[in-house]
């Protein structure tokens, strides 16, 4: 019985042997042009592929970009949803491009704060539940974007509450956001 137990393990184990060394075959797939095999599996190249559209000027091979901005987006929609307007528009520039659902402006800080205001006085309460976010940079350095998406739950000074799928895109120029492109679903009403 000893016998047969120590043949299976002997088995056993040249088997678990045999299958690593392919799995590890499998895993070095061609890693002599970056030397690292994350990189050879998430490194697009776009010059060979047919793209069913043009864009207005080049790809501009987006590069994680510098997660102090996200923060910063992050405190001026927290300082938003904690009705503290002055703190939610120091995170902005002089001069900001407003684009939302049927809005559009360019306005200056002074008048941020105002729009802003008046946009949560409507509210009794906001909360934000954050989903994800990512900071991004252009391999030029010209362009830099912070998006964030996140559930946002508000109540109306007449009690009605909405639910709202929101994806905010934020420009960032000297740390400061100077674009905010918001986009927004409604959650259907529960029945």
């Amino acid at each position: 019985m000893k016998r047969m137990f120590f043949i299976a393990c002997t088995a056993m184990l040249a088997l678990g042997c045999n299958n690593n060394a392919e799995t590890k075959d499998s895993n070095s797939s061609d890693t002599s042009k970056t030397g690292d095999t994350k990189m050879a599996d998430t490194k697009m190249s776009t010059a060979n592929l047919e793209m069913p559209y043009t864009l207005e000027r080049p790809y501009q091979n987006w590069q994680p970009g510098n997660p102090q901005h996200a923060v910063n987006a992050m405190k001026a929609l927290k300082a938003f949803e904690t009705n503290d307007i002055a703190s939610a528009v120091s995170y902005f520039g002089d001069s900001v491009e407003l684009r939302f659902d049927n809005y559009f402006a360019k306005v200056s800080n002074d008048s941020l704060k105002k729009i802003f205001t008046n946009w949560r006085a409507n509210s009794t309460s906001i909360s934000i539940k954050m989903s994800d976010w990512e900071s991004v940079i252009s391999a030029d350095k010209k362009d830099e974007w912070v998006t964030m998406w996140y559930k946002e739950i508000q109540t109306d000074k007449k009690g009605k509450t909405d639910s709202l799928g929101t994806v905010d895109d934020c420009k960032i120029v000297n740390g400061k956001i100077v674009v905010l492109d918001e986009k927004i679903q409604h959650y259907p009403a529960k029945k």
